[in-house]
């Protein structure tokens, strides 16, 4: 099979600006079109994908209060209060009064619930998209996304 080549139209080699524009343009592709997947992925699951997020964000070995996820989503505390209910709904999480304080609950992942973020971390590390690289363009990518990204990514992602 042969292997794609760079396209030579679009901004020539020494257009720094052109280039890191493009690079720019393509990644926002490329990241719509994982999203588009993933999202038919998880609605298949039965979940939307705000849903999913939440339960992927928690740890099902340490049991967390509801403002702490809002923290990690980066969204109000309102809103996380509908993504637990459907989330409770759904058997994948209790709300459980906190030992070490009486007065909070925490979100406490069930045995589905697990079983279910198994299944969204998989959904949200497809890589097919991927799959006509060589494994030495996979190397070079990873290494590019990594620098890219500071060393890391630009919100906490987790190693899973």
């Amino acid at each position: 099979m042969a292997q794609p080549t760079v396209p030579t139209a679009g901004p020539d080699a020494g257009d720094r600006s052109g280039l890191a524009g493009d690079a720019v343009r393509r990644i926002m592709h490329i990241a719509s079109a994982i999203r588009h997947y993933q999202d038919e992925e998880i609605s298949d699951l039965g979940l939307t994908p705000a849903v999913a997020r939440a339960l992927h964000e928690l740890d099902p070995d340490r049991p967390l209060p509801a403002r702490d996820l809002a923290e990690q989503l980066r969204c109000d505390r309102s809103n996380v209060t509908g993504l637990v209910d459907k989330l409770e709904q759904a058997g994948l999480v209790e709300r459980r009064v906190d030992p070490a304080d009486r007065r909070q609950k925490t979100l406490v992942v069930t045995d589905a619930g697990r079983r279910m973020r198994d299944r969204v971390h998989q959904v949200m590390s497809d890589s097919r998209l991927l799959g006509g690289l060589t494994t030495d363009e996979l190397a070079a990518l990873r290494e590019l996304v990594w620098k890219v990204s500071d060393g890391g990514c630009p919100e906490q992602c987790g190693t899973e």
